[in-house]
């Protein structure tokens, strides 16, 4: 989970909703309408040994005074004594040659043969191993967010009980993260295990390993986390991760304001406007004094592309190809908080900021944002509540969320790929989680909400993560995740750039443009073609 951040501006959801019924619901209520085998063959060499020692034609000796002849199938020639001896040295030379290639030969085969089996046996046992492979016996963990004092007790624990095993955990910086770890990964150079971002694995469907069946099968991971995560991590019938904490936008409310407000938190989104707009303090000419909610601008709302993937999804909007009315009535109620209801605008500060300093009553981000907030302002009383809904036919209709999270992955070419599962493993079993929670608990408000379901009763009740976690069990996600860190040539980066021309390019009418969303369109196919998404 990420810890405290200072930047603030901002820039994922698997499976749309079903469609809204006839009903009236909000995002409607705007201003606007609408090796070959080869077969061993004879040396010249060999072929000159067979033919020396053929015997002799007919009639021919066999030797002239006691000398054996050079080619004895041939006629014999008449020389000197002195060509003679020249011609049997020469021979002897000859035949001297080609036993010693023969035996040069087979002893260059032998040495590399030797220097194989040996360089083996220094990979594998050696514990420097060979450059550029890592070290065997020796896990190297990218982490994100968590000091390595955090983390400290948990991996003496495990190196405690496995003495030939060493865990060397490196929090990384999140800034080029995703670069980085791509970067390395090619060079040959990666970690054994890394932290990467639920929307990620497009994008490194080549570098992550399956999780072996050892470790957990396919079953019990659907049994034990949420069905998000079951969604997001698993490729065909393999699982390529597994969470060790979980995260979700949620609805922060400024507990003062609201009680003097005597107001309950909004259950619907209907609640929601009607609340943010009972919340605002204008002054003279309209001067937004107190915002109501941080909510209707792309440039100065963090998370705004999860907002809008948020209530995109819950108005059955298909995000792969979201142009239509479904898409222009969510966008339009948006947009509606800053354009007709004058709740927020542009002159006002980054929403988390915004919040923080008592400058707007509701706020809507992940968890971690918590942490943040009470940096910038420890007296502030907040709390998080479920995201607002769409007004539902049947009381059985489930709540829609979205989720971002962070995931724990193994490089598919590590030599420790057995041990680095072993090890993530024990990371994930509920004792090691509370362990880690509390330890993480020591230096911040709370620790990464646990990402079991066999663990949702031991936080359904927290001021903060309470909220995400009741949530969980019908959360989606999608590549519309800020604050991932994936670079500009990220899925989220990408598709999000998308959304801003589009936003940009909306006028009076409230909609977008034909071809603006046909821009969109395209450009989400695009995006989602190049990382093997569209069937």
């Amino acid at each position: 989970m990420p810890a405290e951040e200072n930047q603030t501006n901002d820039t994922n959801t698997s499976g749309a909703a079903g469609a809204l019924g006839q009903q009236p619901d909000p995002f409607t209520q705007g201003p606007s309408p609408s090796a070959l085998d080869q077969k061993p063959t004879t040396s010249t060499a060999q072929a000159q040994d067979v033919f020396s020692s053929s015997p002799p034609p007919s009639g021919q000796p066999s030797s002239t005074e006691g000398i054996e002849p050079v080619f004895s199938a041939a006629p014999p020639q008449v020389q000197s004594s002195e060509n003679l001896a020249a011609s049997v040295i020469a021979g002897d030379i000859s035949q001297k040659k080609k036993k010693g290639f023969s035996k040069v030969y087979l002893l260059v085969v032998f040495v590399i043969l030797i220097f194989g089996i040996l360089g083996l046996l220094f990979w594998k046992f050696w514990p420097g191993g060979l450059p550029g492979f890592g070290k065997k016996g020796e896990i190297v963990w990218w982490g994100l967010w968590e000091e390595e004092e955090i983390m400290k007790g948990i991996i003496d624990e495990y190196e405690k009980d496995n003495p030939n095993i060493k865990i060397k955990y490196i929090n990384q910086s999140q800034h080029d993260y995703r670069e980085r770890l791509k970067n390395s990964l090619a060079r040959g150079d990666g970690p054994d295990i890394f932290r990467f971002h639920n929307t990620w694995v497009p994008m490194f469907r080549n570098e992550l390993d399956k999780v072996p069946s050892s470790v957990i099968s396919a079953e019990e991971f659907s049994q034990i986390y949420y069905p998000v995560m079951v969604s997001d991590l698993t490729r065909g019938s393999d699982l390529v991760g597994i969470p060790l904490g979980y995260d979700a936008l949620t609805l922060y409310i400024n507990e003062d304001f609201l009680a003097q407000a005597g107001r309950q938190p909004p259950e619907t989104w209907n609640d929601f406007r009607e609340l943010a707009s009972q919340l605002t303090i204008r002054g003279e000419g309209g001067t937004i004094i107190r915002s109501g909610a941080a909510l209707g601008k792309i440039e100065n709302v963090d998370h705004w592309p999860e907002i809008l993937a948020l209530m995109m999804i819950q108005n059955g909007v298909n995000l792969s190809q979201p142009k239509g009315n479904l898409t222009d009535d969510a966008i339009s109620f948006y947009m509606m908080f800053s354009s007709v209801d004058n709740v927020w605008n542009e002159t006002l500060p980054p929403s988390t900021i915004a919040f923080a300093n008592g400058k707007t009553a509701m706020y809507f981000g992940p968890t971690w944002r918590a942490f943040e907030i009470m940096h910038l302002n420890s007296d502030l009383r907040f709390k998080t509540f479920p995201l607002p809904q769409l007004p539902k036919d049947s009381p059985d209709e489930k709540d829609v969320s979205f989720a971002t999270y962070w995931v724990e992955g193994v490089w598919t070419q590590s030599p420790n790929r057995e041990e680095a599962w072993k090890f993530l493993k024990f990371l994930s079993s509920k004792e090691s989680l509370e362990k880690m929670y509390k330890s993480q608990s020591q230096t911040r408000l709370f620790g990464e909400p646990y990402p079991r379901t066999d663990m949702a009763n031991l936080l359904s009740d927290h001021p903060i993560a309470g909220s995400i976690i009741n949530q969980a069990p019908d959360a989606r996600s999608w590549y519309l995740s800020s604050r991932t860190f994936d670079g500009p040539t990220g899925i989220n980066s990408q598709i999000i750039k998308y959304y801003e021309d589009a936003i940009n390019s909306i006028g009076r009418t409230g909609r977008i443009p034909d071809k603006a969303g046909d821009t969109l369109n395209s450009g989400i196919y695009q995006v989602l073609s190049q990382y093997g998404l569209v069937r």
